[in-house]
């Protein structure tokens, strides 16, 4: 008896480049994890390109590999990859004051995915800017509810400073990062045509 195996797809094609995609953007976090400066008005939470990393995740790999993506990143952290701020790496990092935007990363990748592209994965170059900044603005909401919540559980902050040490420093930076995510998402449209 034999059975023919050369037509069985066991994997199809769009779901292992979409998984290679996410395995990229986990690369790309944490290469953007090096890319890091004090911010002088936090409590030791510095000024990072990941949330660019991440914006970017969620707006071309859509809610499912966007989470996977980001989770793969810091399972990977865990594991003691350096791919965390400054090359750290640990569980610990995952429990300090900066654990709580780590921990916010799937989530906000997750959100903003679903803002840009609803249920169906399609083109990000076809999002409206509005859209583009309104899911960023999504994805930051999530990402600064579980960092002040983290920096407020691991240091002695009070809920106030831990707002103001937490999000309300990092506000202008975060307008940058969505401007060169829209720049990126635009940039590769006019690329595709």
């Amino acid at each position: 008896m034999s059975t023919e195996t050369s037509q069985v797809d066991l994997v199809g094609e769009a779901a292992v480049r979409n998984i290679v995609r996410a395995a990229l953007f986990a690369a790309l976090t944490g290469a953007a994890a090096y890319v890091s400066f004090p911010n002088p008005l936090s409590a030791g939470v510095p000024v990072t390109l990941q949330v660019l990393a991440v914006f970017l995740a969620g707006i071309y790999l859509g809610p499912a590999y966007g989470f996977a993506s980001m989770t793969l990143y810091l399972v990977a952290g865990a594991a003691g990859v350096p791919v965390f701020s400054g090359g750290a790496a640990g569980l610990g990092q995952l429990l300090g004051p900066t654990g709580g935007y780590l921990w916010s990363y799937p989530f906000a990748a997750a959100v903003i995915g679903f803002l840009v592209h609803g249920r169906t994965l399609g083109s990000p170059g076809r999002a409206s800017t509005a859209r583009l900044v309104g899911a960023m603005v999504g994805g930051v909401v999530v990402i600064y509810a579980f960092g002040i919540t983290g920096l407020y559980l691991a240091t002695p902050l009070g809920p106030v400073a831990a707002v103001v040490s937490g999000a309300a420093a990092f506000l202008p930076v975060e307008l940058v990062k969505m401007a060169a995510a829209v720049a990126v998402v635009r940039s590769d449209a006019a690329s595709a045509e």
